[in-house]
């Protein structure tokens, strides 16, 4: 990244976060009377998904993403790539504490992936391997997500030809990470649950 306007900083803060605190999962719901605190409760593309369809999950998807890549891009075209970060780590944090959720919000996975796509897209290979990997051995998202996670963590770490894109990278896979807790305990809980072999019958 290069200097930053503090001006622009503020501007990019502000606005990245309101882009990022509209929640598509929730509005769709509430357009058709849907609760989605049916399922994970999460406002996200895969409990939309899993509540409203995958057409709908699909939507939320997109719509996630975009919320992180055209701040970036944004921001990176009118002050500086610096500032795009800034705006993409503000809608990252904006999907996951929401005002107009009374400050809950997604884990901030596809988000997160929007923002990769206009900063960093090379990040995405790995990110996205890690993902598909664990997704394919596991069958949990939550769990795949948090492997995605640790994967632009370590991404950031070796490339450190950006300061503060490492910075941004490794503050990110954590915040991803933290808000995944429920889904590494019940993973946890489930692997040392002893798995119980019915005896065939006589």
């Amino acid at each position: 990244m290069n200097e930053v306007s503090l001006g622009w900083a503020l501007i990019a803060v502000v606005v990245g976060y309101f882009v990022g605190s509209i929640n598509p999962a929730a509005m769709i719901a509430k357009a058709r009377g849907i609760d989605l605190n049916e399922g994970s409760g999460n406002p996200g593309a895969t409990n939309a998904a899993r509540v409203m369809g995958r057409k709908t999950g699909a939507i939320v998807l997109v719509i996630d993403m975009l919320k992180g890549l055209l701040p970036v891009l944004l921001f990176s075209m009118l002050a500086s790539p610096a500032v795009g970060g800034i705006a993409g780590f503000a809608a990252i944090l904006g999907h996951m504490t929401s005002p107009f959720l009374k400050g809950k919000g997604g884990k901030g996975v596809a988000t997160t992936l929007g923002v990769l796509l206009g900063a960093e897209p090379l990040w995405l290979i790995p990110v996205l391997l890690a993902f598909a990997v664990v997704f394919v051995i596991g069958k949990r998202t939550g769990i795949a997500s948090v492997a995605g996670a640790l994967a632009l963590i370590v991404t950031a770490l070796v490339d450190r030809d950006d300061l503060e894109m490492t910075i941004f990278g490794v503050l990110v896979g954590l915040l991803v990470i933290v808000r995944h807790q429920r889904n590494i305990r019940a993973a946890w809980t489930d692997w040392r649950q002893p798995t119980v072999v019915s005896a065939p019958p006589d």
